[in-house]
């Protein structure tokens, strides 16, 4: 490709709203032009990457037995309406109508309409099992977009769905889309981990997320650096204490005045009592019943595994009014001794729903709120005083936990999502009736896995985990261009020669190749190769011709040298093992 007449508008500075490094160098590479918040153009150099990128997912796709489809973005309302998630998913679903007054949504997901499909089109048990994808737009009605594309509203996502005759099968086929994913980012050239994940909205019994290394992540994960667990912050374990109790003589309890004193740390101090022998409380509502939830006073509580181990549900945080009708006292002062029967809207009287972290059973006479204003409890032991209906794992991992698999010593990283494999179970099969005929002709319901790529938000985490002060560093399998041309003196008419003729046997030869001829100073032409994140350069020159060579330069190297005109391309193809 000839810069003169490609569009590759490049910015020294990016936009003042570019708040991470993929948004700004990505506009000011030339691959992304903003539209509307969380809506951009692809311009041509960013989509020759999203459509490597798209090229390898297909692949691999296709490799572990999926099939192609294409799938409608605008969805009828009538559907999630059978699976209850019209209601539910909230305000990032984009819901709109047609002339008739119709409703549909601009589809953020395809769940409703993979299992409608197959619904009307698979009968027989001879059919399964069944995977179909989908490479398309999806659109999630963020409230605050941000990061570029990386957490855009519109956004290029990969979507299969597997459909199975049990849960065996199903299985067997979710580690061979795992194995597939895997393959997936080892061929985009990314350092990134398969790390065990909660289902989340989409729900699911089991579920991996592919996280890409980099210290500008979202995400916090959980890695052992002895054996192969890992998991993100949200599902990492904690291994339960050794002891089930403690020796310690159990104390009368005993209120004391703790007059403001809402926080761990301010009754701690006012106590002087160490943290780790607080049982720190917190009211939610699930599915409009109260939960306690209880850890110790030094730990943080994990909501996702709160409401895992709730079995699923809304789960919101009590509000000051639900606090105070629910355990009779402001926030702050709420423990789980006496803890008052909660009287539901009509009029039935139930008890708090009680769950305590099993790092809470060998504490003993520990302290906690009263249920009264401005007081808290001393000498608080379980069994005798509060006796929860389970001690889960509830809390927040810590960097001194041991690994759950191994009991070897953990490391925290960053990562961005760029993927999520789910095994769903009958959840949508069994509320939209996809259904299979056995061998004895009764009516089962399929088993479903979903699995999705986000096919943009990879691009964008190259660039997070590849790139210097220069620009851009990608990966070789889904870099733009692989190499690019130079020629210094463009208004010389042998350096001309030589540099098309280097550019013309570069791409005859396969070898994706950008030539830099436009009427610009060479610095800004070669600043424009390392920002575009071009692999390989070479550089024409007065200098060069009288010796019939060009100077190579690989991206991110400090050195250069000098490679025969004649041997450059054959160079260069060892070098990238063609």
């Amino acid at each position: 490709m000839r810069l003169s007449k490609y569009l590759l508008p490049t910015l020294r500075e990016a936009p003042a709203d570019a708040d991470n490094i993929s948004a700004k160098l990505m506009q000011r590479a030339g691959m992304i032009r903003k539209v509307a918040s969380g809506i951009y153009d692809w311009l041509p150099v960013g989509l020759r990457v999203l459509r490597k990128v798209e090229r390898i997912v297909r692949e691999e796709m296709d490799a572990a037995g999926a099939q192609e489809v294409w799938l409608p973005v605008i969805q009828p309302k009538e559907l999630w309406m059978q699976t209850g998630r019209w209601q539910v998913y909230g305000k990032e679903l984009l819901r709109i109508e047609d002339r008739k007054g119709t409703e549909f949504c601009f589809a953020p997901t395809a769940e409703e309409v993979i299992t409608d499909l197959v619904r009307r089109e698979v009968r027989s048990w001879r059919q399964l099992p069944l995977c179909l994808y989908q490479i398309g737009l999806k659109f999630r009605d963020e409230l605050r977009p941000r990061f570029g594309v990386m957490r855009a509203r519109e956004f290029l996502m990969k979507d299969a769905y597997s459909f199975h005759l049990d849960d065996a099968d199903a299985t067997a086929y979710y580690d061979v889309m795992k194995r597939a994913y895997t393959n997936v980012f080892k061929r985009c050239g990314l350092d990134f981990r398969a790390v065990e994940a909660q289902a989340g909205a989409i729900g699911g019994s089991y579920s991996h997320e592919f996280m890409v290394l980099a210290d500008t992540g979202e995400e916090t994960i959980v890695t052992c650096t002895k054996c192969e667990y890992a998991a993100n912050i949200e599902r990492a374990e904690c291994p339960a204490p050794s002891a089930n109790g403690s020796s310690a003589a159990a104390m009368a309890l005993q209120e004391v005045a703790t007059p403001g004193k809402t926080s761990v740390a301010d009754v701690a101090a006012l106590l002087k009592e160490r943290p780790e022998n607080f049982i720190k409380t917190q009211l939610y509502m699930n599915d409009g019943r109260p939960v306690m939830a209880l850890v110790r006073g030094d730990h943080e509580l994990n909501e996702a595994k709160l409401g895992a181990a709730l079995g699923g549900g809304t789960l919101d945080r009590a509000s000051e009014e639900q606090y105070q009708r629910i355990a009779g006292c402001p926030v702050g002062f709420a423990g789980p001794v006496n803890l008052p029967r909660w009287k539901t809207p009509d009029g039935k009287m139930v008890e708090v729903r009680l769950l305590a972290d099993h790092a809470l059973k060998p504490i003993a006479n520990g302290v906690s709120g009263a249920n009264k204003a401005d007081l808290h409890l001393k000498n608080i032991n379980p069994g005798r005083d509060y006796t929860p209906e389970a001690f889960v794992d509830l809390r927040q991992a810590l960097l001194e936990d041991p690994c759950p698999r191994c009991g070897g010593t953990t490391a925290f990283k960053k990562g961005i999502e760029v993927g999520h494999v789910f095994k769903l179970g009958t959840k949508y099969s069994t509320a939209l009736k996809a259904e299979y005929l056995d061998k004895e002709q009764k009516a089962q319901p399929m088993v479903m896995g979903c699995y999705g790529i986000g096919v943009s938000r990879v691009v964008a985490a190259a660039i997070e985990q590849g790139h210097d002060d220069d620009g851009i560093k990608w990966p070789a399998a889904i870099a733009p261009f692989t190499a690019g041309i130079v020629p210094v003196e463009n208004d010389d008419a042998e350096v001309m020669a030589a540099a098309t003729k280097l550019y013309d046997e570069l791409n005859a030869a396969g070898i994706e190749t950008l030539i830099d001829e436009r009427a610009e100073r060479p610095g800004v032409r070669f600043k424009d190769m390392d920002l575009v994140g071009i692999p390989h350069r070479f550089v024409v020159s007065k200098k060069t011709l009288p010796t019939a060579e060009a100077e190579y330069k690989q991206r991110g190297a400090k050195e250069t040298a000098r490679w025969p005109l004649g041997e450059a391309v054959a160079r260069l193809k060892t070098q990238l093992g063609k």
